[in-house]
């Protein structure tokens, strides 16, 4: 490939409305192209680097036992009506009449999709296990996408779906996905990757992980303790606090708090540790519009997955209301009248001496308890994990938050599709069972843009060679000279025979151009060719990280040349 004929065009500035390295490197280096929001087009750079990560995917998936298919983007929403999802998911889900008035999905995810195409062929236990998996366009029409490629609408992605006949066989064969996962990350250059517990969410089922890439820009939280190997995401972080037990028992107060309407306000006015104090946070079930109180101890945030995995159903923040019966900003769980959902997280358990809402304008009361002054209450963990604190696994004071992007994600979804959608076997004995089913997605896109964000420059993305768009980019500077012309166009013709992924640079700019396209483009193996070099009866061979750089024979350089990628690739 001749540079002067890649389609995409390289600039110098950082367009301004790109936040994230990644976004800003792959504008700026002609690997895409803004379509519409959260939509874009590859050009050949990138488009070269999602087919390498697809091969990496499949040899992976290969290896495992699966088997590439290829489902519709677009599908009968009767389809998720059998899992009940049509219903269930919000507006990420595009749904659309077609000509004849039936109601049509675009897939945002397979499940439905993979089910009804083995139901009839899954039959008989002899079939099972099986794995089935496909690299297919998706459309989930998200909020807010951002970053480039790390949060889009239309996304490449391998979805994978396995078949079981026990919950012994799907966690064996869950774990050899694991497993495989962990091989995909590292060959694509990101062997840093970590893999967290996590919420299934919309996609149900009781065990999941993530495969998250920390970084700053991420958009995912992460509790990691430093004394242990536990990570979770904070969705599912389980929140363990300890109340201390200093100082007596006071006796309820009702205290003048005049405007004072959120807890940090009120603490400081009454000179209270935030610690002891109890906060309302108020929501409102999304089908009715029911209100839901939730109390937990002042200096914790709600963690609204929790909640809504409590419940049952989506909420919202309430609006309150004149007529609802709450006093905005003095709300507390004693003389609470209303009918209401109420809940307690646990962090309240055993506190004493509180600050809470009278339920009383410019009102509060000191020295409350919950089950003193409430009575018996049932607590649950609603509260989110939070920096410095106490680890679920090894019980020490030392978790951490940290960003991440998720790269990858695996479930085990149990019969949740199977069952609703109808699709059972007969086991040996005769009796029909539902199979149980796993599922395991890797973003192909947001992967590529998770390694740019991780191995780039100043002057561009620093490609592992396992995935770059070339092995070699060769520059020919001073074109105009015709012994560098003469050697830089055999050095071309001879890496091609060689088989040799190789980008040509012979156009006629200076150096520096020629340089800083070469570090957009960041091919890992650089070859200059130049009347000094040539004078010299040499080359120079250079890595774009900067950690090799050496100079060769004239003839030696190909074979030099095929060294270096082999050591770059055993790395």
């Amino acid at each position: 490939m001749k540079l002067e004929k890649l389609v995409g065009d390289r600039f110098k500035e950082r367009p301004s409305d790109c936040v994230i390295d990644s976004h800003a490197l792959m504008i700026r280096g002609g690997y895409i192209k803004n379509v519409a929001n959260g939509i874009f087009s590859l050009y050949p750079p990138l488009y070269r680097v999602t087919r390498k990560i697809e091969q990496i995917i499949r040899e992976e998936m290969d290896a495992i036992g699966g088997q590439e298919v290829l489902f519709p983007v677009v599908m009968p929403a009767s389809l998720w009506e059998e899992s009940g999802r049509y219903q269930g998911v919000g507006e990420e889900l595009v749904r659309f009449n077609d000509r004849n008035k039936s109601p049509m999905v675009l897939g945002m995810t397979h499940e439905e999709a993979a089910v009804h195409l083995v139901r009839e062929y899954g039959q008989s236990y002899t079939r099972y296990p099986f794995m089935i998996y496909q690299i297919q366009t998706k459309f989930r029409d998200e909020a807010r996408p951002r970053g480039g490629l790390i949060r889009v609408r239309e996304f490449t992605m391998k979805d994978a779906y396995s078949f079981h006949t026990s919950r012994e066989d799907l966690e064996e064969y869950y774990y050899k996905c694991y497993e495989a996962y962990k091989r995909i990350f590292y060959r694509v250059g990101l062997p840093e990757v970590v893999v967290v517990a996590s919420d299934p969410g919309m996609m149900g089922g009781n065990i999941s992980h993530e495969f998250m890439l920390l970084t700053p820009i991420g958009e995912d939280s992460i509790a990691v303790c430093s004394h242990c190997d536990y990570r979770a995401n904070t969705e599912v972080a389980e929140c363990i606090v300890e109340n201390d037990d200093e100082g007596a028992d006071e006796k309820p107060d009702l205290v003048y708090t005049p405007g004072m309407k959120t807890i940090d306000e009120v603490c400081a006015f009454l000179n209270h540790p935030v610690e002891h104090s109890c906060k309302t946070v108020v929501y409102q079930k999304k089908a009715g519009g029911e209100y839901v109180l939730l109390f937990l101890r002042g200096d914790l945030e709600v963690n609204e997955t929790k909640l809504r995995k409590h419940l049952g159903e989506d909420v919202y923040p309430a609006v309150i209301t004149g007529d609802c019966g709450l006093a905005a900003g003095f709300i507390g769980p004693f003389n609470l009248k209303g009918d209401f959902t109420v809940l307690f997280d646990r962090s309240l358990k055993d506190a004493r001496n509180l600050v809470w809402g009278a339920n009383i304008a410019d009102y509060h009361y000191k020295g409350m308890q919950v089950e003193r002054d409430i009575g018996h209450v049932e607590y649950h963990d609603f509260a989110r994990i939070k920096d410095g604190g106490i680890c679920p696994q090894c019980g020490k004071p030392a978790i951490s938050i940290f960003r991440g992007i998720e790269v990858g994600n695996i479930f085990q979804l149990g019969t949740k599709y199977t069952r609703s959608m109808g699709m059972q076997y007969l086991d040996k004995n005769g009796e029909r069972q539902y199979p149980l089913m796993g599922c395991y997605g890797i973003g192909v896109g947001r992967l590529a843009a998770a390694v740019c964000e991780a191995r780039h420059d100043d002057f561009g993305p620093i490609w592992p060679i396992s995935i770059a768009p070339w092995q070699v980019h060769t520059c020919c500077v001073r074109a105009d000279s015709a012994e560098s012309r003469e050697y830089a166009d055999r050095l071309y013709r001879e890496l091609q025979e060689k088989n040799i992924e190789v980008i040509y640079d012979d156009r006629s700019v200076n150096a520096g151009v020629m340089f800083a396209d070469a570090d957009l483009l960041g091919v890992p193996i650089r070859v200059i060719v130049s009347p000094r070099n040539i004078r010299e009866s040499c080359c120079e061979i250079v890595t774009r990280d900067k950690a090799i750089s050496m100079k060769v024979k004239m003839g030696e350089a190909v074979s030099a040349i095929q060294d270096l990628i082999a050591r770059l690739t055993a790395r």
